[in-house]
């Protein structure tokens, strides 16, 4: 477990350069098409300094998305009980407590470090598991935090978003600026209608790139918050019946927002076409069959 902890370390960083990769790729194909190349720097440079933003800022930004609410032992001591002693067992930094109203059973955690951490669950899980099952639940996000998973995945979240608004202008500038240069029947790079079709083709490859590096975060991610959960509560039973519930049960969040579907137990978005290859988690029969195979480790 040591060993892939220090790999999805290292991964991290190479997640992290696809994604400034991906942006500064569509930055200087924008200022290519708007006849300025000098944007492509600023949109690089603006991006490095968006993503060191977001590792201060994007774990506030997930919450408020999510819609949850903090709370203390005092106003959900079921939940906060669970996690005090998880956290006690594991020498881990308290993290910050909230929930979210949402019938939909689900929970994530999110921050910078164990130290700066935050995890959530749903009223939906909070009604549907028993004891045992939401400890499973909270050790599988005590997980993320201890293998340091947190950092990258909001670090993803932030970055995931900003390619999304890159796009979005390079689309503008794709379509209006090649009206304006025809307008101005110039010879601008913005008048070239190749360029402006590898303008829009690049608009709908980089959302679906910056979809694919987001899943290969979350799969391996959750496989190992699985593992490690399991090993906290020395009852794998009870995160895998847990997840039986989450598919049984499970429904999309009211909240649906991509950019942070990885950050959840179950992928909280509603199933479409893409969603076996995009998936952010991996089927939930194999995570199970993976818990249960282990009952005699412990």
């Amino acid at each position: 477990m040591y060993s892939a902890i220090a790999r999805n370390k290292r991964n991290t960083v190479l997640i992290v350069l696809v994604f400034l990769l991906v942006i500064g790729a569509l930055g200087f194909l924008g200022g290519y098409l708007a006849g300025n190349v000098s944007i492509g720097v600023v949109v690089l440079v603006v991006a490095i300094g968006y993503a060191a933003l977001q590792y201060f800022t994007a774990a506030r930004q997930a919450t408020a998305i999510a819609g949850g609410v903090e709370v203390d032992r005092t106003t959900e001591p079921r939940l906060w009980r669970t996690v005090e002693n998880l956290a006690i067992t594991t020498g881990t930094p308290m993290p910050r407590v909230f929930v979210v109203d949402d019938p939909a059973p689900n929970a994530f955690a999110t921050g910078r470090d164990p130290e700066h951490a935050i995890v959530a669950a749903t009223t939906g899980l909070l009604a549907l598991m028993d004891d045992r099952e939401l400890e499973g639940v909270m050790a599988h996000e005590l997980g993320h935090v201890r293998n340091h998973d947190i950092r990258v995945s909001t670090m993803v979240f932030g970055l995931v978003v900003a390619v999304g608004f890159i796009a979005d202008v390079l689309l503008r500038i794709s379509v209006f600026g090649g009206l304006a240069g025809r307008g101005r029947n110039n010879d601008s790079g913005s008048n070239n209608p190749v360029l402006i079709v590898a303008g829009l083709v690049a608009v709908l490859v980089a959302p679906v790139a910056a979809a694919a590096v987001q899943a290969a975060v979350s799969r391996q991610r959750e496989y190992l918050a699985d593992a490690t959960g399991a090993m906290t509560t020395r009852y794998p039973e009870g995160l895998a019946s847990a997840l039986e519930k989450l598919g049984a049960y499970g429904r999309p969040t009211r909240t649906q927002n991509s950019s942070m579907a990885h950050l959840w137990i179950a992928d909280p978005m509603r199933p479409g076409v893409m969603d076996r290859l995009f998936s952010t988690h991996p089927p939930l029969p194999d995570r199970i069959t993976r818990l249960r195979n282990s009952l005699d480790r412990f």
